[in-house]
Formats: structure tokens, sequence, C-alpha cells
């Protein structure tokens, strides 16, 4: 289990439920060290100053706010120490809400609650009653020297905590120009209906995969046993003029293949498609291991 990022109690009433927050996600992102061209080294940054070019040590920097352009205001760390809430210990649940009232765009930042084992009854008895009434809690936090705005809610048997964006922090809807535009007709919208019923499915996350991160891990992997990589030029197509109706038709039907398909492979016995899977891999992976040699592409005219 991920380390304890921070360490109290949830309150509601005259309950209290001793909790650690611990990270419910985590980044599969590909990360790169920037590295001097032929010799490898490590490029490092340094904090040098705008007027002389020398670098500044720690302890000559200060924090500014720009007020206006080349105008700033010095705050130094007490005057900032000074204002920052109390560190407490304790989420203070405000009131409960119905999960379809908060939109997805304030939420930020998942964490799971996890119990004290001795307290297992008073937090089992919220998380069951918060899902039988689907009920989410709002309350506030200090994590990391700051306040925030959080929403409880249970989650297959355990609360899980999302940070929120404060309703300022949320930027108004932007006028994309529908109202400039004649409303679809009732032909369009009856095919543009069977689509989405066509594309319905249940949600399974472990379906979708970050399929360029798997090509590029692939690339690396092939690159540090020593294969040369030439690219090969990306060539973009070229615009092209949309028939609503006829795209529309042409997405129906390709839809409609699709979701026999799924179907048919939900269909399948779990071991067959666990097979079937693996074997799929095998043969991906085969393919971008290649002899230690330079692949050469040929260029488009």
């Amino acid at each position: 289990m991920p380390s304890a990022i921070w360490t109290g109690s949830i309150s509601f009433g005259l309950v209290s439920v001793p909790v650690r927050l611990v990270s419910a996600t985590r980044s599969r992102d590909v990360r790169f060290n920037q590295l001097e061209n032929g010799t490898n080294a490590r490029i490092r940054y340094r904090k040098v100053s705008e007027a002389t070019g020398e670098e500044v040590p720690n302890d000559d920097i200060v924090k500014g706010y720009e007020v206006s352009p080349s105008h700033y205001v010095v705050v130094d760390d007490e005057e900032i120490q000074s204002l920052q809430p109390k560190a407490s210990r304790m989420i203070d649940i405000e009131e409960f809400v119905d999960l379809d009232e908060i939109d997805p765009i304030f939420f930020e930042q998942p964490y799971y609650l996890i119990p004290d084992k001795d307290v297992i009854k008073p937090y089992k008895l919220l998380v069951e009653a918060m899902t039988e009434l689907r009920k989410v809690a709002i309350g506030r936090i200090i994590m990391r020297s700051k306040e925030r705005l959080v929403a409880i809610r249970p989650m297959q048997g355990v609360l899980c905590i999302e940070t929120m964006r404060y309703a300022d922090e949320v930027l108004e809807v932007p006028d994309v120009g529908l109202d400039d535009v004649a409303e679809p007709n009732s032909k369009e919208l009856a095919m543009a209906r069977q689509l989405i019923e066509a594309l319905a499915a249940d949600f399974a996350p472990d379906q979708f995969h970050d399929e360029y991160r798997d090509q590029l891990l692939a690339l690396i992997e092939r690159k540090a046993a020593g294969e040369e990589i030439v690219a090969e030029p990306v060539v973009e197509a070229p615009g092209k003029v949309v028939d609503l109706m006829a795209a529309l038709e042409a997405s129906l039907a390709r839809a409609s293949a699709a979701g026999e398909a799924r179907s048919d492979e939900r269909a399948r016995p779990a071991k067959a498609r666990k097979a079937g899977a693996k074997k799929a891999t095998a043969k991906s992976t085969r393919s971008t291991r290649s002899p230690a040699k330079r692949t050469r592409t040929r260029k488009s005219a």
C-alpha cells in the first residue's frame, strides 16, 4: 500500500473517524532527461539574474508578484506563513450533496481514505450510509499548508476523496457560435441517436491503453538493443469537405459492425479471450524486435 500523505480524522456531527490519505492514481508518462548531444552528460539548470547573467544563490532569491509589467511586489516567507491556515488533522464535513449535482470539471486529484484498523465500524457505517443515500460529503482539508475543498464519496467499499477546484478557478463556457448554425433536421438527429446507441457500452477502463506510450517504450527497447531507427516522414492527409449525412451513415454502418464484433468477443469464454490477448501481445512484441542492424525506410515522393 502507498505511504500516507496525510493522517487525521473525518468529522461529521459528533462522530470522528481516524483515517490516512494515500494516492489513488499514478502517472505512467514516459519521462526523458535532457542530455548534451555526443557526451550524454545531464543538462542542469542554474538560477541566473536577467540583469547580470550571473548565478544567484538561494539565499538571495525572494518571491515577487507582478502587479504590472516589470513591477513586482515582494513578499517574504514570514508574511506568507502568517497567512497560511493553521495545521489541522481534521476533515470537517460541511454538507452532503448528490453526486449528480457536481460537474466533473470541479474534480482535481483523487486519493483514498484508509481507516485505522481499530475504528473500522464507524468508517464502514459512513460508507454504507453514503452508498445507500447516493450522497457525497463536501468538506475542507489542510494539506501541504493549503486549505483545499474536497468531495468524499464511497467507491467499492472505501472512501475516495477528491480535491476540488473553487468556482472562480473554472472558466466560463466559451461561445462556439452554435446560435449561428441552423438546427439539425429530424433525419440528422435520428441518425446521430442511432450512432450513439450503436456505440453504447458498459465502461470497462481496462480495455483502453495508452498506445503512444506502448509504442514509445517499444522504440526505446529497440534502440537499447542496438537497432538504428530511421523515422518515416509524416505526410499530412489533405482536408476533406464532409457531407454530414454521408458521414453519419458511414459511421453508423461501421459502428454496427464493431458492436457485433464486441458482442461476439464478450460471448467468448474468459479463458479464450485471455489466451487470444496473450497471443496478440507476443506477436506484437516479436514484430517490434528485429536484428541490430540499420532499418531503412523509403522516402515518400
